[in-house]
């Protein structure tokens, strides 16, 4: 007989390992073990079989897998902390004690840590760091706009402001933005940097009011983690672009460092004053090793030689240079009460100048009085003095252009005139799904197929179609009601499968009115309305053809190649659907219904959207008579 084995000597119950079990493993506070897990990127598991893990009990505890905790035991940081105490104690004895002098030498030995090891340990590779970036940026560019705290250390946000203001300018200087949204939370960026694609958010300047809910000791150690990785980050996406780093400003044409004004601010705080401006560009390393705009060999995408596949890469290639330059022939003045920081921001990402008053702060680049200025961005009803050379234009022209990918029309954006929506460029509609109608007419635009039509005009436009659309159902009415006597004796003479197919369409009909939420009755009412006139219609050219009976000579039908393709590919559709197994059968009729409820959702908001703007248009009409 083999040996006995002894209860929870093996399996769960020794691969995974409670809180407190290592706490004292490691021989450290909560606050330091909590501390060390961020910095290492260990986090609580949820084993599979928790009472097993737990030794047979059902107490609720926190569990760390055990080669986590042992692959802890082993970090040099850990001995910091030890140190730190050591030093929070003598110095606490020295101030007891009065003894000032020792004090002060204490708090220059003052035991410090550095997370070099565990960026270069965490992120193997530099791709890596990059495809981890999203929450970095996110909390680095929140901690940049928080005030002095008594949990947060004024250095930790003077280095995110740093680091954030660094990072902004690379984006400038390779043109990597792509998409921006705002938002309740704040300023959607995403920006793709050697194919990665990163998005963060950057709060609204607002007046900041501390939270009591939220730990900002857990947060900071986060930052502090963050703000080293993304100083390694920037360090070699300049060395990439063959930029100096730290940055360094190049001189304006024209301009010395004797002509700069330092009046509004002092000679420490003035390098970092002119790179938070975003207004100017930064100094390469050397001329001869800048990298230019060279047109690369063109080699087809995926390794195939199909047309369509290189048409299409070509095409995407087009677009990206067509953003790259959206602002480039703009010059663009901004008014002080618009957010001047991220505007500057998004424009010279887009190849375009911005400035403003100088007094506001510094970077200016020109002044207000400039001929050659082509829009000022106002936020206000009116403004006192305008120039006939410019446009005068509110603030979500820019993030609109951008998400458009061209320069949309600036009469939508003049000064008081009321905004079309602001749509989020990450929300993709797939086949089926409802797509609001600005959103389709900004997809013709794209497209070219944009007639030119304005917002006024393509709104009379409607008004004209709605209306004669109710002059052709008035007179289907009055005809259905004079022939309802003469389709009631067709019907009855009618043959019998003629009958079956009008039980069939209603039996149809009944159960689409079954599938209907009961809060839409309006809706219901009117898909049993256009039913009913449809019907009728039937009806009507049913008669039409019996009482106009006749033969007439034929024509030959040319065959559409398209037409013969949609047909063979539905055909193959229908044959993969009839050889699907019966195992899986179920699961491809949910996918299909799935797919016909959404199509459904999307004629529902099709349906409400126009009678909101019916509604919206009698209401303008009756403000107009009054």
């Amino acid at each position: 007989m083999g040996r006995e084995k002894k209860k929870f000597r093996s399996g769960a119950a020794t691969a995974f390992i409670t809180r407190n079990q290592a706490i004292r493993r490691l021989q450290l506070s909560l606050a330091d073990f909590r501390r060390l897990c961020i910095l290492k990127g260990i986090y609580p598991v949820e084993p599979r079989h928790r009472k097993k893990a737990n030794r047979g009990s059902t107490a609720a505890r926190t569990f760390y897998r055990v080669k986590d905790i042992q692959f802890l035991m082993h970090e040099p940081i850990i001995q910091k902390f030890r140190d730190f105490k050591v030093f929070m104690r003598k110095l606490t004895k020295a101030y007891g004690k009065a003894e000032y002098g020792a004090a002060e030498r204490l708090r220059k030995n003052k035991p410090v840590y550095r997370l070099d090891h565990i960026v270069k340990e965490r992120y193997p590779t530099f791709i890596d760091s990059l495809r981890d970036l999203d929450d970095p940026l996110t909390m680095c560019f929140l901690f940049s706009t928080l005030p002095r705290l008594k949990v947060v250390q004024v250095d930790l946000i003077q280095k995110c402001q740093r680091l954030t203001v660094e990072f902004m300018h690379y984006v400038i200087t390779a043109r990597a933005l792509r998409k921006v949204f705002l938002s309740i939370k704040g300023i959607y960026y995403q920006v793709e940097i050697q194919g990665q694609t990163i998005t963060w958010v950057t709060p609204h300047k607002f007046s900041f009011q501390d939270p009591e809910d939220v730990d900002f000791k857990v947060m900071a150690t986060f930052v502090q983690f963050y703000s080293t990785l993304l100083g390694f980050v920037n360090f070699r996406l300049y060395h990439s672009l063959n930029l100096h780093y730290p940055p360094k400003l190049a001189l304006m044409e024209g301009t010395s460092r004797k002509d700069d004004d330092k009046t509004y601010c002092l000679d420490t705080e003035d390098t970092a004053e002119r790179l938070a401006a975003l207004s100017q560009s930064l100094v390469t390393v050397s001329k001869d090793a800048a990298v230019d705009d060279v047109e690369g060999d063109e080699f087809p995408a995926g390794g195939s030689e199909d047309p369509e596949l290189i048409e299409k890469a070509k095409e995407e290639e087009e677009k990206l240079k067509k953003l790259q330059n959206l602002f480039s022939n703009c010059k663009i003045f901004l008014s002080r009460e618009v957010p001047r920081e991220s505007l500057t921001f998004i424009i010279r990402s887009c190849g375009g100048q911005s400035s403003w008053d100088k007094v506001l702060s510094m970077g200016a680049t020109f002044e207000e009085s400039d001929e050659s200025i082509t829009h000022q961005i106002v936020d206000r009803p009116k403004q006192d003095k305008q120039y006939l050379s410019r446009y005068y234009i509110q603030p979500q022209w820019v993030f609109d252009s951008v998400n458009a990918g061209m320069l949309l029309p600036v009469e939508d954006y003049f000064q008081g005139v009321v905004l079309p929506p602001h749509l989020s460029p990450f929300v993709e509609e797939k086949e089926g799904d409802y797509v609001p109608p600005e959103k389709q007419a900004l997809l013709d635009k794209q497209r070219g197929v944009d007639s030119g039509i304005s917002r006024t005009e393509s709104s009379e436009s409607e008004e004209e179609e709605e209306e004669e659309e109710e002059e052709e159902e008035a007179k289907d009415e009055e005809v259905d009601d004079g022939d309802a006597m003469e389709d009631e004796d067709e019907d009855e003479e009618g043959d019998d499968d003629d009958g079956e197919e009008e039980e069939e369409e209603e039996g149809e009909e009944e159960e689409e009115e079954e599938e209907v939420e009961s809060g839409d009755d309006m809706y219901t009412e009117s898909k049993k309305q256009s039913k009913e006139s449809k019907k009728n219609r039937k009806r009507k050219l049913e008669v039409q053809n019996l009482s106009t009976l006749s033969v007439e000579a034929g024509e030959v039908e040319l065959e559409d190649p398209k037409r013969r393709k949609d047909r063979q590919q539905m055909e193959e559709k229908k044959l993969a659907v009839m050889m699907i197994p019966k195992k899986k059968k179920r699961l491809y009729n949910k996918i299909m219904f799935k797919r016909k409820m959404q199509a459904k959702e999307a004629r529902k908001l099709t349906w409400k959207r126009k009678e909101f703007d019916k509604t919206m248009k009698k209401k303008k009409k009756s403000r107009t008579d009054k």
